[in-house]
């Protein structure tokens, strides 16, 4: 696995335990947490979405679906 990759999957998957671990968060929350741009928590976030674990109930929030994850 390339590098970029990885540590783009790495990134995914702390957004998805941070939104977990909040309940629901901003899109902002996101970026002030991971220092990286909104453009990129966009689409890390379409990535969770695409995979259905995780909605957005309002513009602009997210949360975590309540599909069973294994993380490792």
């Amino acid at each position: 696995m390339k590098p970029t990759t990885n540590r783009m999957l790495t990134r995914i998957k702390s957004v998805y335990m941070f939104i977990k671990e909040n309940g629901t968060v901003t899109t902002k929350d996101l970026v002030d947490e991971f220092g990286i741009t909104p453009r990129t928590i966009q689409r890390d976030l379409n990535v969770l979405a695409y995979n259905d674990l995780v909605i957005s109930p309002s513009r602009g929030k997210w949360t975590t679906t309540q599909k069973k994850v294994k993380i490792s």
